[in-house]
């Protein structure tokens, strides 16, 4: 068995018994190796986001950002490591900003605008989130962990259903225009990749043995940075080799909530998502106490256009977010509604082990910038383009400021000794999707498959106003706002992913079926 030199690895039990609920059976396979090799459910939770960020392109990518919420055994408190975006341009002159970006418009979601191109990259923390995530909370060599993202890459790796779905929105905007990515996309003789097509991206095995080999570092000052700041200098984006050399991942306290019984911890400021997500669990109170009433939905209809509405018109554009943050979970604690008015595509996995370590990672590369470092194979984010997330405009913030954020990945605890980890991708559905399955769940008392299946809804802010979208399958009661209906099981809202310890030692694993979700316990 391969050694640490902390020792950690030397102590670890062959076949840790883990649950993994990720979003492919090739990410769920990578946890549950980790598992049987005697990785604790963070080490099961990183490989399986590394395949995941790997092998679902346009769905997620390498070179974004993520955040691991980690619930430790021993008690000790949670803390979410943020190894997420920030904003570059450290040394350049002021018009150099302002370019490399042009906007394109998709059908995803019933409409995407986004920015793409080199100007449209932001720092990347993935891999450093990853490495620091392993050093501190993990038990399993680095290399171990990356192996099978490795090898996934070596070999090729089928287009998952998710991938094909977004591919067929975004390929020709997004992607298309970048002759590598172009050409992974597509066959020798020019045709699409379709769902079930072997993928195979050049120089992107090599990339991930040298991240194995050397770290981190390999990414932020070897020669994989060396290659993304020539690549980037040639065409004008705003990203470094002194942005990537500076950059750190930061490990902070949780931000704690409750639910019921159980004592939840989420990604807290300076992202928006936990902090959203937080808000709106408290003014939900303990509804609903069974099946959703019609007195049960419209209450779940005007936390979410609240919070949602004070989000736009406050956090999102606040210059202090965690100060904003903290004044707005003040007046949701208070319960009172009417005190809170106007004033891209991401990878989730969740573990859990038999020890009662709780992991929840969630990743994004925003929508997809196109660009793909040549001689790397890795495929880099677009955060700079998400125009819901720079609502100040594009290269608005000053070089290293993290960006905000919609993911809030969350585990928790019950005294019992029971232990959740959960989270879901899914944009500004994130918090709605984590709140309509948890209060499901815990004030519900549904099984969580059931509450994970049900139908949902979302209310989504335009300029015009208000709208609620839903699953056709969601009766609605008379509301006040206009609605848009979507099919059952739609991927727009999110993919929600749930590992979960019993207070006996039982492991469970739900998955969403609006995603190409997976789960296994070991043994089974």
């Amino acid at each position: 068995m391969a050694t640490r030199p902390d020792g950690r690895w030397e102590d670890a039990r062959v076949g840790t018994r883990v649950a993994v609920a990720a979003s492919s059976e090739l990410a769920t396979a990578a946890g549950v190796r980790l598992g049987e090799s005697g990785g604790n459910a963070v080490d099961a939770a990183l490989a399986a986001v590394l395949v995941a960020m790997v092998c679902e392109p346009g769905v997620c990518a390498p070179a974004g950002g993520l955040f691991v919420t980690v619930a430790p055994a021993d008690g000790s408190p949670p803390v979410t490591v943020d190894g997420y975006v920030e904003m570059p341009g450290r040394g350049l002159p002021a018009e150099r900003f302002g370019r490399s970006v042009h906007e394109v418009s998709t059908g995803y979601g019933g409409g995407l605008t986004t920015n793409v191109g080199h100007g449209s990259v932001a720092t990347p923390g993935a891999f450093a989130g990853l490495d620091l995530a392993n050093r501190n909370y993990g038990r399993a060599p680095w290399p171990e962990v990356v192996a099978p993202a490795a090898e996934a890459a070596r070999v090729g790796f089928p287009l998952g259903s998710a991938a094909a779905y977004y591919l067929d929105f975004c390929r020709e905007g997004v992607f298309d225009w970048h002759p590598d990515g172009r050409a992974v996309l597509r066959h020798p003789d020019g045709r699409l990749l379709e769902q079930g097509d072997i993928v195979h991206i050049p120089h992107l095995a090599d990339s991930l043995d040298l991240l194995a080999a050397e770290g981190a570092a390999a990414f932020y000052t070897g020669d994989l940075a060396r290659l993304v700041a020539a690549d980037m200098a040639e065409h004008e984006g705003l990203l470094t080799a002194a942005d990537l050399a500076a950059y750190r991942p930061i490990v902070r306290p949780a931000l704690a909530l409750r639910a019921s019984d159980w004592r939840l911890a989420t990604n807290p400021p300076p992202a928006i998502g936990g902090v959203a997500f937080a808000a709106m669990l408290a003014l939900l109170g303990d509804r609903p106490r069974g099946d959703w009433t019609d007195d049960d939905v419209r209450h779940l209809v005007a936390v979410q256009d609240a919070v949602l509405r004070h989000r736009l018109d406050h956090l999102d554009v606040a210059p202090d977010r965690v100060a904003a943050a903290a004044r707005l979970l003040d007046v949701a604690l208070v319960g009172d509604l009417t005190k809170i008015g106007t004033a891209a595509s991401t990878v989730h996995v969740s573990v859990v082990d038999e020890e009662g370590t709780a992991c929840a990672i969630t990743s994004s590369a925003g929508y997809g910038s196109g660009v793909m470092t040549p001689g790397t194979g890795i495929w880099l984010n677009n955060s700079l383009g998400e125009q819901e997330l720079n609502r100040t405009g594009v290269h608005s913030l000053p070089p290293g400021e993290r960006l905000a954020s919609n993911m809030a990945p969350t585990v928790g605890r019950r005294d019992d000794g029971a232990a959740i980890a959960i989270g879901s991708p899914g944009a500004d559905r994130i918090t709605t999707a984590l709140l309509q399955v948890l209060a499901g769940y815990v004030n519900g008392g549904l099984p969580l498959p059931a509450s994970i299946e049900r139908p949902r809804l979302h209310v989504r802010h335009t300029p015009d106003g208000s709208v609620i979208d839903h699953e056709e399958d969601l009766p609605l009661p008379a509301l006040d706002l206009p609605t848009r209906a979507h099919h059952p099981n739609a991927m727009y809202f999110g993919g929600v992913g749930v590992a979960l310890r019993e207070a006996d030692g039982t492991l469970l694993a739900a998955g969403d079926p609006r995603r190409a979700a997976a789960v296994a316990v070991i043994p089974t």
